[in-house]
């Protein structure tokens, strides 16, 4: 039996895609009322009649139940919008595309950017921060994913589900909290010249934000340093061992003589040396250390048997929103408004859709 895809009407709203992870032989796909169709917005979808299917690939082609399937690409739904579906070791609303990747398989949601935005708030903020600071980081978290929505239009995808964009964890991330702070801002971006900005954020600058040039190499106006109270809280501090093998590592030679040897007008390291002559860019030392153990390039170092101690403030790049910082704001009876010009200034608040 050949499985043919054919097309319908599209949905008119704002949608993501969103790359979920890879799989290798095969997949599967569980849900209600589950139907499928091509990976177009117009697709019609049929009815399965059956509550999971599992996608295999057989060389260059697709099977649903071993059944073969035209196109690269096969897009599953439930049988209502609020139903969520499974796919591999996650559960998202909206759709899964299954397609066809190197030797495996891609899963990729597509959903509408409301209920993205609500279980990436689960994922990128504690639920129990203030609910101006939730609304700040909804507004920051739509206006990252639209920038990069048009940054790569017409890709398979537009962001991943990492910490390398926005951690998104799907149904189980959710909250009813996120969802009032998404509803609250429903539509509202920040701009820079009438374009979405690159709403970059992090958990916690330490005392002062950074640069984008120095925290990222994006020289954009919006992203400064700026004063933040967080540097008052416990959550900002840190502390961190280093042994001589991990900087060895990190160095490609012996850590001997291992010093700072410039910072940023914000404290943070710009690079490092050692005495056999390698020096490695803040950037690269935390990226090769690890952003677990080097949370952040605003730290002090002092030498230890064996090792290094590394005293810091913040965790993150420290480039726009602080989240911490949102959090004391708000304790201090700002709105998310104040809070978005505070960490991104410059930027019009506006009302897309």
């Amino acid at each position: 039996m050949l499985l043919l895809l054919a097309p319908l009407h599209a949905l008119a709203v704002e949608t993501m895609r969103i790359a979920m992870g890879d799989a290798q032989g095969d997949v599967r796909v569980s849900g209600k009322g589950l139907s499928f169709g091509s990976d177009t917005e117009d697709a019609r979808f049929s009815p399965l009649e059956q509550e999971a299917v599992v996608v295999r690939r057989r060389g260059s082609r697709l099977e649903l139940n071993g059944a073969p399937v035209m196109g690269s690409a096969v897009r599953f739904r439930a049988g209502l919008d609020s139903q969520a579906l499974r796919a591999g070791d996650m559960a998202v609303r909206g759709d899964v595309v299954v397609r066809l990747y190197k030797d495996g398989l891609q899963l990729i949601n597509v959903i509408p950017l409301e209920d993205y935005l609500a279980a990436v708030l689960g994922g990128e903020m504690p639920v129990s921060f203030p609910p101006e600071a939730l609304k700040a980081q909804a507004v920051a978290a739509r206006t990252y994913a639209l920038q990069k929505k048009l940054e790569a239009y017409g890709a398979p995808f537009y962001v991943g589900s990492s910490v390398l964009h926005q951690v998104y964890g799907g149904v189980n991330r959710e909250d009813a909290r996120t969802r009032i702070a998404v509803e609250a801002t429903r539509g509202e971006v920040l701009t820079y010249d009438l374009a979405p900005i690159e709403a970059y954020f992090h958990a916690s600058c330490g005392g002062h934000t950074e640069s984008g040039w120095d925290a990222l190499q994006r020289d954009l106006p919006y992203l400064q340093a700026v004063d933040c109270p967080c540097g008052r809280l416990p959550a900002s501090r840190w502390s961190a061992t280093v042994t001589d093998a991990e900087l060895r590592a990190a160095l490609g030679q012996s850590p001997e003589g291992f010093r700072v040897t410039s910072r940023t007008a914000t404290h943070r390291v710009n690079r490092v040396t050692a005495s056999g002559g390698a020096s490695v860019d803040g950037v690269t030392l935390r990226r090769k250390l690890g952003y677990t153990k080097l949370k952040s390039l605003d730290f002090d170092a002092e030498r230890t048997s064996g090792g290094w101690r590394l005293n810091g403030r913040g965790y993150g790049h420290g480039a726009g929103l602080c989240q911490w910082g949102a959090k004391a704001l708000a304790d201090q009876g700002r709105s998310y408004r104040d809070i978005l010009q505070h960490y991104y200034p410059g930027t019009e608040l506006q009302q897309l859709y």
